[in-house]
């Protein structure tokens, strides 16, 4: 949102609140103090960006949310007044706390004394923990969002407030916010489930809490990278360096628990915040406690249940047992009846045989494409394909590798005739790999050059589904991106999610898998990039 529409609501009227002063801003809302004209009181009201009101389904469950939030009644939880709309602007009336954010805390005195960072995070973990006891993720926890009231010279102890709530970040997506590859979330505090897509609970938040912890404690966050894509990719693959590298004064066991907080899969984490945060609080102290005995790093054996008094935690309930196997029953095997099993055997084997032949265009027999200097990647393919090298710029390997030779030859401006017939008549043929090298695509850029960058690869007008994903492939560093690649004449289209991969010394590769509008088989996709490895 821009500066100049925030100056131009001052002194207006929202609804019945009187707007007087900006206080903080974001891209798509905007903070003010404002006086409510009915009860002559102060309130901080957020004003959401004006297009998103234009969406209805937006508007619906904005004001549904804002209204679940407001039902939570706890002391570290901003109040929520009112949620509405008024003048075609989407807003939400809150308490107003005087007082600055832990972000301005750490920028102006560095990390506070240990009894006071327990003292903050303890009221942040409550408040989590209540909300996440009512179904609700706050998905953005970070200092900006962590407001204290009190403290030094007001005679009053320091409060902490929860701020953000308002809004479910999922809101967002149902305006199309996340189409031009925006990232929900805050990448310093972001867990590695946020990033790679998969459903978030409150375990999530307790990585966000975690980060924050790490950054109360050291004065430095967990990761710091170059640039954004190098900070998410570490969320989800590196390991954080041990807080006593920061602060030796620490006891060692406050290594383990931030481990255990700061853990890729959320079942290896603390059951609930304040479980973690008291872990935190004992090994500070270096009082023995329980919370080491239960974890172990990534690669050895983790005990997944629960945490005693977590078991009916609503936002990560446990999991159904599994039911005791039952005896095997004995079956008494004729000759007539052997004969008949075997029948049956063979008959679903024949019967098997024929779907992989039919599904992957060569059945179960594969072939290997060997790393070249055009594609240095070794790679498995179905029988039914062919492969490809075009010279020594990219390789295609498909079953109808000639037309894809053809367009994949001029980057941009393809030439989409044959490809075009093949998706409308054969749409099983128009699917396929095409790899090479680039010295454009640099995994240090930002996702939108990234992005850019593998648009000149392609050989039509792309369009991306959303931001890079940071994954591996074949042990290295790489960004998956998925998007779309059409023929701006004729309207033809293909489906594509690219590997973008780091190696080491050396330009990035690519390995691109593509398939017409909404037939990609990704089962089969996924097993050629399991199985890739990555040359020089």
């Amino acid at each position: 949102m821009s500066e100049l529409f925030g100056k131009s609501l001052i002194g207006t009227r929202v609804g019945d609140y009187l707007v007087q002063d900006l206080v903080g801003q974001g891209g798509m809302s905007m903070v003010f103090r404002a006086r409510d004209e009915r009860l002559g009181r102060q309130v901080a009201l957020k004003v959401l960006a004006p297009q998103l009101a234009l969406d209805t389904r937006f508007r619906q469950r904005f004001v549904r949310e804002s209204r679940t939030v407001a039902g939570i009644d706890h002391p570290n939880i901003i109040p929520i007044f009112e949620a509405g709309e008024a003048d075609g602007l989407l807003f939400i009336a809150m308490r107003y706390v005087e007082g600055r954010d832990l972000r301005g805390l750490l920028d102006h005195e560095g990390p506070p004394p240990v009894a006071r960072a327990n003292r903050l995070l303890s009221q942040v973990a409550s408040a989590l923990d209540s909300a996440h006891q009512q179904g609700l993720v706050h998905r953005d926890v970070k200092p900006a969002n962590i407001l204290i009231a009190g403290g030094a010279g007001t005679g009053e102890p320091e409060h902490v407030y929860l701020t953000d709530f308002g809004l479910t970040k999922s809101t967002y997506s149902l305006a199309g916010l996340t189409s031009q590859g925006q990232f929900l979330g805050t990448p310093r505090y972001v867990a590695p489930e946020q990033i790679t897509g998969q459903p978030v609970d409150g375990r999530s938040d307790l990585y966000a809490l975690g980060c924050v912890a790490y950054e109360v404690l050291t004065g430095v966050p967990p990761f710091q990278r170059d640039s954004e894509l190098a900070l998410l990719y570490a969320h989800v693959s590196d390991d954080p360096a041990p807080v006593t590298s920061h602060r030796p004064d620490l006891p060692p066991s406050v290594d383990l628990v931030m481990a255990r907080a700061l853990a890729k899969s959320p079942v290896e984490r603390y059951g609930t915040c304040r479980e973690f945060v008291a872990a935190l609080r004992d090994a500070i102290s270096g009082e023995d406690f329980t919370g080491l005995a239960a974890y172990r790093p990534a690669g050895h054996p983790v005990d997944t249940r629960p945490p005693l008094g977590s078991s009916t935690h609503p936002s990560h309930p446990r999991a159904p047992s599994a039911p005791a196997p039952r005896p095997a029953a004995r079956i008494r095997l004729t000759r007539g009846r052997l004969a008949g099993v075997a029948f049956a055997v063979l008959a679903v084997i024949a019967l098997g045989v024929a779907f992989l032949t039919l599904r992957g265009g060569g059945g179960n027999v594969w072939k290997k494409y060997p790393s070249t200097v055009a594609a240095p990647f070794t790679f498995s393919y179905p029988g039914g394909w062919e492969a490809r090298t075009h010279a020594d710029l990219f390789a295609v390997a498909s079953p109808a590798a000639e037309e894809f030779e053809r367009l994949f030859t001029t980057p941009i401006a393809g030439d989409w005739t044959s490809v075009n017939g093949l998706i409308s008549q054969e749409p099983a043929r128009a699917q396929g790999v095409y790899t090479g090298v680039s010295d454009s695509l640099n995994l240090s850029d930002s996702s939108e050059n990234l992005q850019e960058s593998l648009k000149s690869l392609m050989p039509g007008e792309v369009g991306y589904a959303g931001a890079p994903v940071p994954v591996t492939v074949g042990g290295h560093p790489a960004f998956r991106i998925d998007g779309v690649v059409s023929d701006p004449k004729a309207g033809g289209r293909l489906d594509f999610f690219a590997y973008v991969v780091q190696r080491p010394g050396a330009p990035a590769a690519f390995l691109t898998f593509f398939c017409a509008p909404a037939s990609c088989d990704r089962p089969l996709f996924d097993r050629m990039i399991s199985g890739a490895v990555i040359g020089q």
